[in-house]
């Protein structure tokens, strides 16, 4: 580790929510390995959320002491607005200032929508959505004040659209709306925002989340995310991989992206299209129920789209 002598981001100091295990541990390790300073945040809970253990992040912390580097842990929950604010004042506390936030706190709770309680949506709402917000909120204004900051938030692939996972896909996505707007309100300030829709192998891939995968695609035979039919791989990728989209991120390499997605799984790095209009009809005079169903004007509209998701057979229930 080079947090001693120097790096990439030699003199940065750096937020790591959800930094106790997994991608955000490893987003912690490989940013004190390029010289930056890091507070460890996670409030060290289960997969699905509740508990907590302050060791958990303080076990990360030590790791990069050891090492030679400089870190301190907090366990602060960041879907509390308060305790956001104090895990950015834990940054200004011990180093002076703050350079770098990576949002990767987050839980997990796969159900399907007739199952899902208030409290799996809403829980799982503010650990992601809300959580990211919070720590940006009291980010921004020392960023905004020193015209200076790096932003990374955690999406997923889930965003696109996932069987027995809209919470989880709800929360992701936001967090892409989230991330376009930022870059817009801080980038006058010379402030970066920009996503990661990461896939690695860590705890969050519960066997439950496996098989909402299968059974979307072979129970009823569409793609368990997005547009794309999931092959399992034989080893998980590794979350090194992810870590270091997230340091490269954060250096001068990468100023012309802001508010732009990136993906990164094992060995495959992409950049993520950004939604445009794909096409438009006109209707003089507006549209009525019955303009629409002029064939020419929705035959160009609507191409050769069909209903991917139907059932199979009349009445298919589960």
């Amino acid at each position: 580790m080079t947090g001693q002598s120097g790096g990439r981001l030699a003199g940065k100091v750096a937020i790591v929510t959800g930094a106790g295990r997994g991608i955000g541990r490893a987003d912690a390790l490989a940013l004190a390995a390029e010289g930056a300073r890091v507070i460890v945040n996670d409030r060290g809970g289960a997969t699905e959320g509740g508990g907590s253990d302050p060791a958990v992040a303080e076990a990360v912390a030590a790791e990069i002491r050891l090492a030679g580097g400089e870190a301190v842990a907090s366990a602060d929950d960041v879907s509390d607005f308060t305790a956001a604010g104090r895990i950015v004042q834990a940054a200004i506390d011990a180093y002076g200032r703050l350079d770098i936030l990576v949002n990767n706190a987050g839980i997990i709770r796969p159900r399907m929508i007739w199952e899902m309680s208030e409290s799996d949506w809403d829980d799982l709402i503010a650990v992601h959505l809300k959580g990211h917000f919070a720590m940006v909120r009291h980010a921004a204004t020392h960023f905004r004040a020193q015209c200076s900051g790096v932003i990374i938030n955690t999406s997923s692939n889930s965003g696109l659209g996932h069987y027995g996972m809209s919470n989880y896909a709800a929360a992701k996505e936001g967090i892409i709306g989230f991330t376009r707007s930022i870059a817009r309100d801080l980038g006058p300030y010379n402030v970066r925002c920009n996503a990661i829709r990461p896939a690695a192998g860590t705890r969050m891939v519960l066997p439950e989340v496996v098989e909402t995968i299968r059974r979307s695609q072979e129970d009823h035979g569409f793609p368990g995310i997005g547009h794309d039919w999931i092959v399992p791989r034989e080893t998980a990728a590794s979350v090194d991989n992810v870590a270091a989209v997230a340091v490269w991120l954060c250096t001068d390499a990468a100023s012309r992206l802001n508010g732009r997605t990136l993906y990164i799984y094992g060995e495959e790095l992409g950049l993520f299209s950004e939604p445009r209009l794909e096409r438009a009809a006109y209707a003089p005079g507006g549209w009525t129920s019955a303009a629409l169903d002029d064939e020419g004007a929705m035959a160009f509209l609507l191409g050769d789209l069909e209903n991917l998701f139907k059932p199979k057979t009349t009445g298919s229930s589960e």
